[in-house]
């Protein structure tokens, strides 16, 4: 079992020194999933059983309401807040921050590792719940709070109940693809683009690379599904061409056409385990 580190940036992916950062998103702790859950994901009422979520490790956890009609925790904003632009928005106060803790005197290396965390926890909360639950999560109506450490927390009232055979969902794919890539990852690539300028390609390369992390760690416990909806998804637009992706006996790598600027933290930080770089690049002279 991977052991998920004491701190990380808030936002962010686990905070490792290389080479521990080569399994940054494996960092994350997975443990098996129960055998005496419902065989179609769902709990009371045909609604997603989002505990099972919450198994797999804190990337993965969607809170809901303790009980029925009850709002969100105290600190929870509604998550589209999370996405405002400006000097004092929630994205680039944090992008402050990170680069505080990093040590990096650079904004867009700690945008880009912020926005890379968030993009694992929105995959992680999507893909998730498609593998293990059959469904994806809209999260129209989530909310959000950004603790001091770890990962993004997330809260949204329960989902409809799980209606058939009308109307007929999506398949898995287009869900994931409208609820996180077009859903979450576009509008927050905006907002961190309008605090600090990255290009669409490294934020492109990033979404991949929380995607394919994803992956990794629910590789052991539903592989088959979990790497065809991976493979389709980096497959289609704007994430085709941001890496290859490699499944076998041991695993699933992913080796990405992009770099996330993490070499950059400091002397000693590395490349990550899927970078375009074998090392870090030498510095530009003049």
């Amino acid at each position: 079992m991977a052991r998920s580190p004491a701190a990380t940036p808030t936002g962010a992916v686990p905070f490792l020194r290389a080479p521990e950062r080569t399994e940054r998103l494996n960092a994350l702790e997975a443990r098996p999933m129960p055998v005496d859950r419902p065989a179609d994901g769902t709990g009371n009422a045909g609604r997603p059983d989002y505990g099972r979520l919450a198994a797999v490790g804190p990337y993965f956890a969607l809170d809901t309401p303790a009980e029925p009609g009850a709002g969100p925790p105290p600190g929870f904003r509604p998550l589209p807040e999370l996405y405002g632009t400006g000097p004092d928005a929630p994205l680039a106060r944090r992008i402050r921050v990170v680069a505080q803790r990093l040590g990096t005197a650079e904004p867009r290396v700690a945008a880009s590792i912020l926005h890379l965390g968030l993009a694992a926890r929105f995959w992680s909360v999507g893909l998730g719940a498609a593998v293990l639950l059959g469904t994806v999560p809209t999260l129209e109506h989530a909310w959000v709070r950004i603790p001091d450490q770890g990962p993004l927390d997330l809260w949204t009232p329960p989902e409809p109940p799980l209606l058939a055979p009308f109307p007929t969902p999506l398949p898995l794919a287009d869900q994931l693809y409208e609820a996180v890539l077009v859903g979450q990852l576009e509008p927050l690539a905006a907002a961190v683009r309008s605090a600090v300028p990255l290009s669409a390609r490294l934020l492109s390369g990033n979404a991949a690379s929380a995607l394919a992390g994803t992956l990794r760690v629910l590789d052991s416990h539903a592989p088959v599904p979990a790497r065809a909806l991976v493979a389709e998804l980096l497959a289609r637009p704007p994430l085709a061409g941001t890496g290859t992706l490699r499944t076998g006996p041991r695993g699933a790598a992913f080796r990405r056409t992009s770099c996330c600027l993490y070499y950059r933290v400091g002397p000693g930080a590395g490349v990550c385990g899927d970078c375009c770089f074998t090392r870090p690049p030498a510095p530009k002279q003049g």
